[in-house]
């Protein structure tokens, strides 16, 4: 594995990413927060907020590595005694509540014994969308994006069951692709796999935005926005293991939570009226 190059990747890619949602968003300009982390490593986070079409986005990459905890051994769900992780976070939550929020994660982990050699390393990552409004065809065109080579269909059923509120029975959004423990074979250039699926979610993701960025909605669309955001909160809490990963670690708090939206409802039983566009994406999240 080529960890030297998969750190370049994601630094220059943040760089490109940052630069294409300023130009698409035409208001905000991201801030970037360089950190250090007291037990190894640090990071880049990239923050927009209060724009003309994103409301909260981050962008993010870090580099850290460290002792190995018996609660990240078992998060990690791999033995050693130090660990290296490098990667890549993004979550865009649009202004708009016919925009649709978008996901994306890549990175690369390395476990060492006492000796400082490397004993188990992995790629992981994945991207998905979720919707506040069906536009069948933007989940369409999202698909499409990420289907280029003979791994989308496993990729796209991890997705489906990986990103699911077990506890309402929901998935959090319409899919896309989710990999982890991609391990050296000797048969795929994980990190090539990594970089094309990056390039893979401007392309899925940029003209959904155009699309959609200008479409009117109501207060009743805004409080449809904020219900649904409140169970991308869920997810991210309960059951995401980036999240749950970072916290254990020692990571930083704020980078890892910088991926929840700024405004949630967490109403009682709160139910779409039958028949509702509502009612439409919630019939099609349901498991």
């Amino acid at each position: 594995m080529d960890r030297s190059g998969f750190i370049s990747f994601i630094h220059s890619y943040q760089d490109r990413l940052c630069k294409i949602l300023e130009d698409e968003d035409g208001a905000a300009k991201f801030s970037t927060d360089k950190w250090e982390r007291p037990e190894g490593g640090g990071g880049i986070t990239r923050i927009i907020e209060n724009g003309r079409v994103i409301e909260k986005g981050g962008v993010n990459t870090s580099v850290v590595h460290g002792k190995v905890t018996p609660a990240l051994e078992q998060q990690l769900q791999s033995k050693g005694h130090a660990f290296f992780a490098c990667g890549l976070s993004v979550v865009i939550h649009p202004l708009s509540p016919m925009v649709p929020t978008v996901h994306a994660n890549f990175r690369y982990f390395e476990m060492m014994n006492e000796g400082g050699d490397t004993t188990d390393s992995w790629f992981g990552g994945g991207c998905d969308l979720t919707p506040y409004y069906l536009f069948e065809e933007d989940v369409i065109h999202f698909h499409s994006k990420f289907n280029i080579n003979s791994w989308y269909p496993a990729f796209k059923k991890n997705c489906d069951e990986y990103f699911v509120n077990k506890h309402r029975g929901e998935r959090r959004g319409v899919g896309g692709i989710f990999y982890d423990y991609m391990r050296p074979d000797g048969k795929t250039d994980w990190l090539k796999f990594a970089k094309d699926n990056s390039e893979a979610l401007i392309d899925a993701y940029i003209p959904i935005v155009r699309k959609r960025k200008d479409l009117s909605y109501t207060e009743r669309h805004l409080h449809w926005q904020e219900i649904r955001r409140g169970r991308y909160v869920e997810f991210n809490l309960i059951h995401d293991r980036g999240t749950l990963f970072g916290l254990r670690s020692g990571g930083r708090t704020e980078s890892i939570l910088m991926s929840l939206p700024p405004r949630v409802r967490f109403n009682y039983n709160d139910q779409p009226e039958a028949g509702s566009e509502e009612a439409k994406l919630l019939s099609a999240l349901k498991l």
